[in-house]
């Protein structure tokens, strides 16, 4: 079964309408659930839409674990809260290029570090850090880089 598949039958299972459409971004899989009822798919802070991002691909994986790792939205949510978070930290950035401070951005998840750390992964001034730890939660620090040489 495809994760379109995969997500459609959960979806199903859980009574909810929805048309999704396979797009890319950033060379990622993104499954794009169009539905009128986005808020109840979205849940607190996407929370909900971040659960059944999590669980689509442990399903898909448990059959096949070479399976690459699926993006869930739903009407562009993710998609515009991952520009939001691009933008605030980019800000961050900008503070560590004036004053050569290190900065550390708010607690997150395993999805939003790997969102900034692909950011900022070409970028010649500023590089990331974050803890090699179990956390759920952890904070990206945002540092000078040192010029090797």
């Amino acid at each position: 079964m495809t994760p379109l598949e995969t997500l459609d039958t959960m979806l199903g299972y859980l009574d909810f309408v929805a048309e999704i459409e396979e797009q890319e971004r950033d060379g990622e899989p993104v499954l794009q659930i169009l539905t009128n009822e986005p808020d109840r798919l979205i849940g607190n802070r996407g929370e909900r839409l971040d659960d059944i991002q999590y669980l689509l691909n442990r399903i898909v994986q448990s059959k096949d674990r070479a399976a690459r790792r699926v993006i869930v939205d739903v009407e562009h949510y993710r998609a515009m809260r991952d520009d939001a978070l691009i933008e605030r930290v980019r800000h961050l950035s900008q503070a560590v290029r004036n004053s050569g401070q290190s900065v550390q951005t708010d607690p997150l998840n395993s999805y939003q570090r790997r969102i900034i750390h692909n950011a900022f992964k070409g970028d010649e001034e500023i590089e990331t850090w974050s803890p090699p730890d179990d956390a759920r939660l952890k904070r990206i620090t945002l540092r000078k880089r040192t010029k090797e040489g």
